[in-house]
């Protein structure tokens, strides 16, 4: 095959010496290098965006004018994707998306997602984060079908190192208090996080001063999840800290369905002890964390129901 070509092309040369021409040489022409970008989860990430409109959320809520290189939506979708696959600094962002697939996921240039845009997205969004967040929630429970008549609802603490000495006003402040890690000599602030049974999907987040009460957070915390449940009666469930009488008023008042264990301040250990064994009824549940153990490994429960007054 080889020695036909090469005779092939031997004639071509002698015909056109024959004729009076000349042999071209042709360059050819390559295209542009080619460029290696990581791709990963961002075509998933992106379809969830999508899904759940974050871009058109934030947009409506924060517009930007017409002749911006990039909505507010925009920047905030890229900057989940950077959060849900290399999280990296702000100043580290354009950096992230020229490594990434970013641009042809996104329709993004790079250079768009420097520090000061991300920036003015985030002061943007800041004074709307509420609205946006809960307007997300609802498209998600809508869009997935999630089941929120059972809401588990709790607070935990983040310590914190350093000093701060210059607040802004209406932001959450560190303080001391009780913190869950047992760092008493940390600032902290605080957290609430309420998820649905059904798969454990965020629905409700705020953040509280590191001193803020929890007892004092749970009537907030439910007038805003039986917003978001709407017309449907919910479930909430949650520690002993919901246990106590503005709380129980409120949720009453609201026809709110809870469950919580009863500290010893309300149930003593008189009490407990009058309780008969015999009489409490077994009930055939196991536990999560039994789920995988034998059956004589596996804690057994009984139950009994009576009124209290508290």
């Amino acid at each position: 095959m080889t020695g036909a070509l090469e005779e092939a092309l031997a004639g071509h040369s002698a015909h056109a010496r024959l004729m009076g021409g000349s042999v071209t040489r042709r360059q050819v022409r390559y295209g542009q290098p080619s460029v290696e970008k990581a791709l990963l989860a961002l075509p998933v990430i992106a379809e969830f965006c999508r899904r759940l409109d974050i871009a058109g959320l934030v947009d409506r809520a924060c517009p930007v004018r017409d002749i911006a290189y990039a909505t507010h939506g925009q920047v905030i979708e890229a900057l989940v994707a950077n959060r849900l696959t290399s999280p990296t600094p702000l100043v580290h962002v354009e950096d992230w998306a020229r490594a990434w697939a970013v641009e042809e996921v996104f329709d993004l240039a790079p250079d768009v997602l420097n520090d000061d845009r991300i920036g003015r997205a985030l002061d943007a969004v800041a004074p709307e984060l509420s609205g946006i967040v809960g307007s997300i929630g609802a498209k998600a429970i809508a869009s997935f079908g999630v089941d929120v008549a059972r809401i588990h609802s709790d607070m935990t603490s983040i310590s914190l190192y350093g000093a701060y000495r210059s607040l802004e006003a209406d932001y959450i402040e560190p303080r001391f208090g009780h913190p869950k890690d047992r760092r008493p000599d940390l600032l902290a602030v605080q957290a609430g996080l309420a998820v649905a049974a059904d798969g454990g999907f965020p629905v409700w987040h705020r953040a509280y001063d590191g001193g803020a009460g929890e007892v004092a957070q749970v009537v907030p915390a439910m007038e805003a999840l039986a917003t978001l449940a709407g017309e449907r009666r919910f479930l909430m469930v949650g520690d002993s800290k919901l246990v106590s009488y503005p709380n129980l008023r409120a949720m009453i008042k609201a026809e709110v369905s809870f469950i919580a264990p009863a500290s010893k301040s309300y149930v003593g250990a008189d009490v407990l002890a009058a309780c008969s064994f015999d009489a409490a009824v077994p009930v055939d549940y196991v536990a999560e964390r039994d789920a995988n153990k034998s059956a004589e490994d596996r804690g057994s429960y009984r139950v009994s129901e009576d009124t209290m007054v508290i």
